[in-house]
């Protein structure tokens, strides 16, 4: 530490414990209930995008549901009660689609609970937001990305903790730029969210000046009659091109992509250099440490959906703190209004934009075991704040709360 840093430290612990010595006591403060809700079955955690052989492999079988980040999130928070001044309690409630989250919502808003951590796809997410607009509960997205959650269907009790996929294909619009790697194939998947992913990232390549030279769709088989469209060498032949962007949210036929195109280029997206909001191997900011007490808590690595729910419940303890409020919609105007930066071990303070309620953040380019680069790129700036460059600005967001 420098001599700088020492006194600022110093004054750090010493307010810190003011505060505490100020607080009533622990029996006296009051006790704020967070709901979380999540899908009794959600494909998103199906076996989609594991290597075949971990899907037959009854050790390999993992809960990744963003439920564990939850669990750190409230246990870190249990330390934090007399700088925040209430008691923190979290409750679970797995419902089977987007009706009976909302019903689940309003039930618990009526005993008292008003701020929810989601874990559910994007339109069971802006069913359930539509469905308790205006009843005073506050929602907070911890995994959907879909851009229209951030536009059309944007709600002013919704915040995302969890990047949009405009955000996503922003970073590996950038890096690609950077790196001159400027004329892009894209190989397309049959699902819906697929084709998302790719209007994305042509939103992305426009912004940033890259070429997509062609969009080829390709299906998951061994179809002879349909090699044009299962086989990786048909796939990528017959173009020039200095990158291939994958768009599969199945990944089985992204597995296979790096290192086999008819030309040697680097293979973006879905595999070879990743967008994530979290990987397991960053070793600055400090990720580590957090990383270790999610390990030593659940025995497995913390995942983007785990790191969605922690840093949700982070900003509400956070936020509760700073605002001197527990009151949802009060909560809700500060988060809003800018007064909140909250630290997510990623680097740079993070806030919510309130045109849309996203939390800007940045974004780590990574390889099945490393972060390559953290987005913004250096080079792209914002008059703002250059963690703009990624996701839909103010001048460009179909969002009207």
């Amino acid at each position: 530490m420098s001599r700088r840093a020492f006194p600022a430290a110093v004054a750090f612990a010493a307010a810190l414990a003011l505060a505490a010595a100020a607080a009533p006591g622990d029996d006296a403060l009051p006790t704020v209930s967070i709901g979380y809700l999540d899908l009794v079955e959600d494909a998103r955690y199906d076996d989609w995008g594991r290597h075949p052989v971990d899907i037959r492999s009854a050790t390999a079988i993992v809960d990744r549901r963003a439920w564990a980040g939850a669990e750190l999130g409230i246990d870190e928070l249990q330390r934090f009660t007399r700088i925040a001044g209430a008691h923190f309690a979290l409750e679970r409630r797995s419902v089977a689609g987007s009706a009976e989250m909302a019903a689940a919502i309003r039930e618990m808003l009526a005993g008292g609970t008003g701020l929810f951590v989601l874990d559910a796809p994007g339109a069971v997410v802006a069913e359930a937001a539509a469905r308790t607009d205006g009843l005073g509960a506050v929602l907070f997205n911890a995994t959907a990305t879909a851009d229209s959650l951030r536009n059309e269907f944007c709600r002013p009790h919704l915040f995302h903790t969890a990047a949009s996929r405009a955000m996503l294909a922003d970073a590996v619009a950038q890096y690609l730029k950077a790196r001159k790697w400027d004329e892009v194939l894209v190989l397309r998947g049959p699902l819906p969210a697929d084709i998302e992913t790719v209007r994305a990232f042509e939103r992305a390549a426009e912004l940033f000046g890259l070429d997509i030279v062609e969009v080829r769709d390709f299906v998951l088989g061994n179809d002879p009659t349909a090699r044009e469209r299962n086989d990786l060498d048909f796939l990528t032949g017959s173009a020039g091109y200095d990158a291939v962007f994958v768009a599969d949210i199945d990944g089985e036929f992204a597995l296979g992509v790096p290192y086999a195109t008819r030309r040697p280029a680097a293979t973006v997206g879905a595999a070879g250099l990743v967008p994530r909001v979290w990987h397991w191997s960053y070793l600055r900011h400090g990720a580590p440490q957090v990383h270790g007490r999610f390990e030593r808590m659940h025995s497995r690595r913390m995942g983007e959906a785990d790191w969605g729910a922690w840093v949700a419940l982070r900003i509400i303890g956070l936020g509760i703190a700073r605002a001197k409020t527990s009151d949802p919609v009060a909560l809700a105007d500060f988060l809003r209004g800018g007064g909140l930066r909250v630290d997510g071990s990623k680097g740079p303070g993070m806030g919510f934009r309130p045109w849309n309620n996203q939390l800007r953040q940045p974004i780590m380019l990574t390889t099945p075991e490393w972060v390559v680069a953290r987005a913004p790129i250096p080079g792209f700036r914002h008059r703002v704040t250059d963690l703009d460059t990624l996701g839909y600005e103010e001048r460009d967001t179909a969002c009207e709360f």
